[in-house]
């Protein structure tokens, strides 16, 4: 378990959660080997935290954003709970169509975004970041408005708003998501839950964070590819794709999809291809018996 130095809290704690440490998001939803239900649970007694890690570590949970067999749970999160009375979405993402990162936000926190885009897509706000002047506080202030906070709260809202954009830039992020970006009862604004995604192309100045990466998650194929720099991701189907460049195979799956086919992987070569490359490519793909043919482009 991911505890702090000691476990005493958890005997003062008012209620404790417990999450899965997995690189998927709908935890809550998902369902364990084990039969355990969610992959985040809420308790207020101190001896049942054991029993529920004991349904978790070494089990696999399966969600929407996972292989349909699920991911192994090495680590589980157990902190004290925080009440929330109202959550928020707020996000910072790269945004090719701006050429420079996005606010987004929107005062319906706590379910998909998606969700709320397709449903109330006048609940989503954005504000265009200049990424030379950087964020503006006028925008940090409108975004808090836009979210529902007002008095005393905008500003705490606009101060980590602004927090969370100089911690987008210093670590290389493509995008930092709040979800829920709420307030408790007694009037903190809180980061209740996030998820980052990283630049791939900053790994030489973001050592320390890219050394935190848990492999153990990805497809024993995935890793072997990695070693010869080649960018491999599993797909579900049985037709293997060989491409050199990323928009290619993109487009590549898609004609293969058009077309009635099932593609079984995205492999890239990437720039500056070497013969030795390409040997361990085909190796790999040849290895796989669920592929029942290699399409090259």
């Amino acid at each position: 378990m991911l505890v702090g130095d000691s476990s005493d809290w958890l005997v003062d704690a008012k209620e404790i959660v417990l999450k899965a440490q997995i690189l998927a998001g709908g935890r809550g939803k998902g369902v364990f080997s084990s039969g355990l239900k969610g992959g985040v649970h809420l308790t207020k007694d101190p001896k049942v935290v054991g029993q529920l890690a004991k349904q978790m570590i070494g089990y696999k949970l399966a969600t929407k954003q996972t292989p349909k067999e699920g991911v192994k749970v090495n680590k589980v999160m157990v902190a004290e709970a925080l009440d929330i009375s109202r959550e928020t979405y707020l996000a910072i993402l790269m945004d090719r169509s701006c050429n420079g990162p996005v606010l987004v936000g929107s005062p319906q926190g706590g379910v998909d975004i998606e969700e709320v885009a397709a449903s109330n897509p006048e609940l989503i706000f954005k504000e265009q970041i200049d990424i030379i002047e950087g964020i503006k506080d006028s925008q940090a202030q409108r975004m808090a408005e836009n979210l529902g906070f007002f008095g005393p709260l905008k500003n705490q809202a606009a101060d980590q708003i602004k927090k969370l954009y100089n911690l987008f830039l210093k670590i290389d992020a493509t995008q930092v998501e709040v979800n829920p970006f709420g307030e408790t009862p007694e009037g903190q604004v809180v980061c209740f839950d996030a998820k980052i995604n990283f630049d791939d192309n900053a790994e030489f100045r973001q050592k320390d964070i890219f050394a935190m990466d848990d492999k153990s998650e990805n497809e024993p194929i995935e890793n072997e590819a990695a070693k010869y720099d080649l960018k491999y991701i599993g797909l579900d189907g049985n037709i293997a794709c060989f491409v050199n460049g990323a928009g290619l195979a993109m487009a590549t799956c898609d004609i293969i999809f058009l077309n009635g086919g099932k593609p079984a992987n995205f492999l890239d070569l990437g720039g500056g291809v070497k013969e030795s490359q390409v040997y361990q490519a085909f190796k790999l793909l040849t290895a796989d018996p669920k592929k029942h043919l290699v399409f090259i482009g």
